[in-house]
């Protein structure tokens, strides 16, 4: 009976928010970034668990589609057993989502593009069919903020590269809709960059469409 006190109930209820950053560089503007969106979340007293691809166990996409012909409103399930298979419980059971990644080769990271391939899962695609049904179309989406850097100036970036297109795939598979995005740009100027007020600024602009 002494579970259920006041504040029990209020961790319960808390926001619990999941950041995939897809970046290589440990401390380096994309981590800046999401830790800055972060902070200012956790001020909001949302929960934040970030994952840094970099060091999570996940192996490619085999596109075999074993996990598409399953179906049902639940994502299926890959034939690999690996990080993957936590991440996508992890991924149901958020409120939200931050996805991250910097502009490599004029998309994200290749970090991030394994991830994305490997939500496979959440699309329906039995054989002799054209094109795959996205599980979560027809279900109440969570929002998503994404955070993207680039060498060219931030606009620029935006309008050119393909980061920002990715990380919106990314996100409607996973049944969530984007409801801002931070982009720094110039990045590549210097070795060690640290992150600009201005980014800072527009992260704490954004956090509460996360934390609402």
């Amino acid at each position: 009976s002494g579970m259920n006190t006041p504040e029990v109930a209020a961790m319960k209820a808390k926001k619990q928010i999941l950041a995939i950053n897809g970046s290589y560089r440990a401390g380096g503007i994309t981590d800046q970034a999401v830790d800055s969106l972060i902070e200012d979340l956790e001020g909001l007293d949302v929960e934040v668990e970030h994952i840094r691809l970099r060091d999570y166990p996940i192996r490619f996409c085999m596109n075999c589609r074993e996990c598409m012909q399953q179906p049902g409103d639940a994502p299926g399930t890959c034939v690999h057993k690996d990080g993957m298979t936590h991440l996508i419980e992890k991924i149901e059971a958020a409120d939200g989502y931050i996805l991250a990644a910097p502009t490599n080769f004029s998309s994200v990271t290749a970090l991030f593009k394994r991830f994305s391939e490997r939500l496979a899962p959440y699309g329906y695609w039995p054989w002799g069919k054209h094109a795959p049904v996205f599980r979560r179309a027809k279900m109440p989406q969570k929002p998503a903020l994404i955070i993207s850097s680039c060498a060219a100036p931030g606009l620029m970036g935006r309008l050119s590269y393909g980061t920002n297109k990715n990380l919106k795939v990314a996100a409607k598979t996973m049944g969530a809709r984007v409801v801002g995005s931070i982009v720094t740009g110039l990045i590549a100027q210097k070795p060690e960059r640290e992150l600009p007020k201005r980014t800072r600024r527009r992260a704490r602009k954004l956090a509460p469409r996360l934390a609402a």
